[in-house]
């Protein structure tokens, strides 16, 4: 080895055990004469600001971009030529200049991918223009023959070298660009295209003086930011202007390499979803259902372990017939979930916390089943130990409004001021049988009634905060540290109107509620049931495949992996697995 190289080497173990992980950033490759290429100041700018580049072939081989997503932290989508209007539905225009189809087609497919498993992404020029049309957007062909406003444009493809700054950017207050440079910045400019239309998924956060958009980012909270310069050129000569930027993609990429981690290592469980309300629409949990939220794909884009699906029934008539009809109903839905998951391949039934646990060794998504409203039961005892043995884990003693087990926290005649006799014996029964009793839709007398009732732990599958929003369905904090006294557990739950009074919710009210329970309850007693398919579902946390976003939220609140196995099922698996212990012992 010459002395030169032996200098590097020594250099390089000088770091080793501690030189720390970073997160592997792959950058979409450009295309010369050889085929692929890339220019330097792309990978110089991630590797100074933390990240490991790798240079992304184009491709449009599904498995192959699956597999490499599995891999990546982050995902610079570069610059370079034209897209093929094609793709967006529209002709081409004269001055269109230089495309690839190849390169666009496997760029819109990695886009769309990578925006499903919340990978974090910065495009940047043609990038912000790849994230528009893979997300719903479109772009002018040609500013100078298809913008509006052409006769007051800037000169947006500058002949000055690439480090050089020549017009300015406005940043919209609270943005993160705003964050990171303040008002507006200086930017260079070589592009002849801009946005036309963004698509939902996106925001404009900036524009030039003439009203090209510059940059746009997230509309529901997520790491994707778009930029139409070339952030990455001034590093070449030494300029660190850009690199908050750069820094703040790679802090993110982090962020979302940590949460992968963590949910790698724990097992995750959502408590409360009501798929089953989807059966008669035809869903079907082996597809990504555009009316669902629930489903094999999304629970792998999430790394979501296990869910319980509820069989809902709607509280209606009382008479024999109705209680008949919702007895039968009860049986049809719990048979439709065993169904789904027997022709789903990668899904298994699980009924106890060793079968979650072995199920997700397997790399197998499991499924429980619970009720939603003891209406299933009708006035028939018999059935709670029925119901049992069918693999029925907990039963949520009422949905909206009264019925012969309890008063309901809303739609209430306040009929039996809590638990009815009957109740209570319901109650009892599900203690002797192994089945948890749910307290979600409870009024608070019930909710009493049945910790006073209930030799075990009760749990409350689906409720948030009152403190964070009075509606009568959250739990108030005496009833949550009520519920930490018996050693139950609180589930925090999605629906925008039991978040925010005004329905308007995103994750970050979400994200306040839970660390409300945590201080009151403890976070031994808390833990997460998004009612997804059941109206649960807000911007940033909207379906199974974007829980990952919640645990980077939480992480950055100061959760560590381990508040975070409790709160993502540890806590729940323990309450059940507790009521199963001394309850019958029934063979599934």
């Amino acid at each position: 080895m010459s002395y030169e190289l032996r200098g590097d080497y020594n250099a390089a173990v000088s770091h080793f055990p501690n030189h720390g992980l970073r997160p592997l950033i792959g950058l979409t490759g450009n295309f010369g004469d050889k085929g692929c290429e890339l220019a330097e100041a792309y990978s110089s700018s991630i590797e100074a600001a933390g990240g490991i580049p790798v240079v992304i072939p184009a491709s449009a081989n599904a498995t192959m971009l699956l597999s490499l997503l599995d891999r990546l932290d982050g995902i610079v989508l570069t610059g370079g030529a034209d897209i093929n209007p094609l793709f967006t539905g529209e002709e081409p225009v004269p001055a269109l200049g230089n495309i690839n189809a190849h390169r666009d087609r496997g760029e819109l497919l990695l886009t769309q991918l990578a925006f499903d498993r919340q990978i974090p992404m910065l495009g940047i020029c043609r990038g912000i223009q790849t994230l528009a049309c893979a997300l719903g957007g479109s772009v002018y062909q040609d500013l100078n023959t298809c913008y509006p406003h052409s006769g007051d444009l800037l000169k947006h493809s500058q002949n000055a070298a690439r480090h050089i700054a020549t017009h300015y950017v406005s940043f919209d207050e609270g943005s993160v660009l705003s964050l990171l440079f303040g008002e507006r910045l200086a930017v260079n400019s070589f592009h002849h295209q801009a946005l036309k239309e963004t698509g939902e998924h996106l925001r404009v956060v900036a524009r030039s003086s003439d009203g090209v958009i510059e940059a746009v980012e997230s509309t529901e909270g997520k790491s994707i930011l778009g930029v139409q310069w070339h952030p990455e050129s001034f590093i070449m000569v030494g300029d660190r202007t850009m690199m908050p930027l750069f820094k703040w993609f790679v802090d993110e990429a982090d962020s979302y390499r940590r949460a992968l981690e963590a949910h790698r290592d724990i097992l995750t469980l959502d408590t409360h979803v009501d798929t089953p309300m989807l059966f008669d629409e035809g869903v079907q949990f082996y597809l990504r259902n555009k009316q669902g939220r629930v489903d094999m794909h999304r629970m792998t884009e999430g790394h979501m372990d296990a869910v319980i699906m509820a069989a809902y029934l709607r509280q209606e008539e009382r008479t024999p017939e109705g209680l008949a009809a919702a007895t039968e109903k009860a049986e049809r839905l719990l048979a439709g979930i065993q169904d789904m998951v027997a022709t789903t391949r990668g899904a298994q039934m699980v009924f106890n916390p060793k079968d979650a646990f072995r199920t997700k060794a397997m790399g197998r998504k499991g499924v429980f089943m619970g009720i939603e409203n003891g209406y299933a039961l009708g006035r028939d005892i018999a059935n709670v130990e029925r119901f049992r043995r069918m693999g029925v884990v907990y039963l949520t003693l009422c949905h909206n409004g009264d019925n012969d087990i309890c008063d309901s926290a809303v739609r209430s005649q306040r009929e039996w001021g809590g638990l009815s006799p009957f109740g209570r014996d319901v109650v009892r029964e599900m203690n002797r049988v192994g089945m948890m009793v749910d307290l979600s839709h409870a009024s608070e007398d019930t909710f009493y009634d049945a910790i006073e009732c209930s030799s075990m732990p009760v749990v409350c599958s689906h409720s948030s905060s009152r403190a964070c929003c009075d509606h009568p369905r959250n739990l108030t904090d005496d009833q949550l540290r009520a519920l930490a006294e018996a050693d139950g557990v609180a589930q925090a739950t999605f629906y925008p109107g039991f978040l925010r009074a005004d329905g308007e919710a995103t994750i970050d009210d979400a994200v306040r509620h839970i660390m409300h329970m945590i201080d009151v309850a403890g976070i031994d007693h808390v833990g997460i049931g998004s009612d997804f398919d059941g109206d649960g579902g807000v911007p940033g946390l909207d379906s199974e495949a974007e829980m990952l976003n919640l645990t980077r939220r939480l992480m950055a609140e100061g959760l560590n992996v381990g508040q975070l196995r409790k709160l993502w099922g540890g806590n729940f698996l323990h309450v059940m697995s507790r009521v199963q212990y001394c309850g019958l012992k029934i063979d599934n």
